[in-house]
């Protein structure tokens, strides 16, 4: 009888193990600039492009509409029912046009099972948003950082 209830509890904490599979990252995580043909962008202006889009290394970002730069980075272990990522985005201070400082954006990213690849990036579309300084990007799946990055933006 202390054999079955032995194999018993194998196979249970076995199960409990499979459940808690984490998410992490797989490979290397690149940061920088993605790479646009645009020139000029207006306010409100945004560029379409590609999820396999050219990123430039750097920590340095140019202070300029139409910039967009961010992490890319693959996650293995992720399944459809898991906790979101949340991406948290610290500013050095972006003051929207109703008067309101925001030192940090955040958003909260359901996990695509079968994507390749997982993007946390800003794009500058309005003057505003263009505030140099140091930006933090932060990548948490519930209460687990799962990469960071700091930029300048100049």
């Amino acid at each position: 009888m202390p054999y079955i209830r032995l194999s018993a509890l194998a196979g249970l904490l076995l199960a409990a193990g499979l459940a808690q599979a984490e998410v992490r990252i797989e490979g290397p995580v690149e940061h920088g600039i993605f790479i646009s043909q645009a020139k000029d962008l207006q306010p409100g202006e945004r560029v379409l492009t590609r999820s396999n889009q050219q990123i430039e290394p750097t920590g340095q970002i140019p202070a300029r509409l139409g910039t967009k730069f961010g992490l890319r980075f693959s996650l293995s272990g992720k399944r459809a029912d898991d906790t979101p990522l949340t991406l948290l985005y610290l500013t050095p201070g972006v003051v929207t046009p109703d008067g309101q400082r925001h030192d940090k954006f955040e958003v909260v990213q359901k996990l695509v099972v079968g994507a390749p690849q997982d993007v946390m990036a800003f794009e500058f579309t309005e003057s505003y948003e263009v505030v140099p300084g140091e930006w933090h990007f932060l990548v948490f799946q519930g209460d687990r950082k799962l990469a960071e990055q700091r930029f300048t933006v100049r």
